[in-house]
């Protein structure tokens, strides 16, 4: 897992871009994604949506249900040219 401190991860990695501002948890447990992050990950009412505990720190994730089915799917077909390339080597 690549540390953020990593000067090759903090280069890609603009905190400033990725920031919303922040979000209160209600009596309900419920959150709100603040409007300028629904627009620009084009989060709309009805999406799915994945959330995962973040791996290493106390966090959470979200990511849209169809986001994470592609990138899935990517993954997946990347690591089935890397193993059809180690059967003919």
């Amino acid at each position: 897992m690549k540390n953020m401190n990593d000067p090759k991860v903090s280069n890609c990695y603009q905190f400033s871009e990725s920031f919303y501002g922040t979000s209160t948890v209600g009596e309900r447990g419920q959150i709100v994604i603040p409007a300028e992050a629904r627009v620009e990950m084009g989060f709309l009412p009805g999406d799915k949506l994945l959330i995962m505990k973040h791996p290493i720190h106390q966090g959470l994730m979200l990511f849209k249900l169809d986001a994470a089915r592609e990138f899935l799917d990517d993954y997946r077909s990347n690591l089935e040219k890397i193993a059809q390339e180690e059967t003919t080597e």
